[in-house]
């Protein structure tokens, strides 16, 4: 979960099928920096990011070890 755009396109999209009585949100990673008030019900790790950061998510079925990665990139 970054700003919340993406999050808030896909609630548009649910809401354009119905009403739904409930909708929780689940996400490996939380890095901050909202731009709307979007909160995740689960997050599997809070990782404080800079504007720049990337996040690479590893897991152990294809990368051979779980793990969370805040690469800084320089433009």
């Amino acid at each position: 979960l970054y700003t919340g755009r993406s999050i808030r396109a896909a609630l548009d999209a649910l809401i354009d099928y119905g009403r739904p009585r409930r909708i929780q949100l689940a996400v490996l990673v939380d890095r901050g920096h909202r731009e709307l008030p979007i909160r995740a019900d689960f997050v599997g790790k809070n990782i404080p990011t800079s504007h720049q950061d990337e996040v690479l998510v590893q897991l152990a079925e294809t990368d051979g070890a779980d793990r969370v990665i805040a690469i800084e990139r320089r433009d």
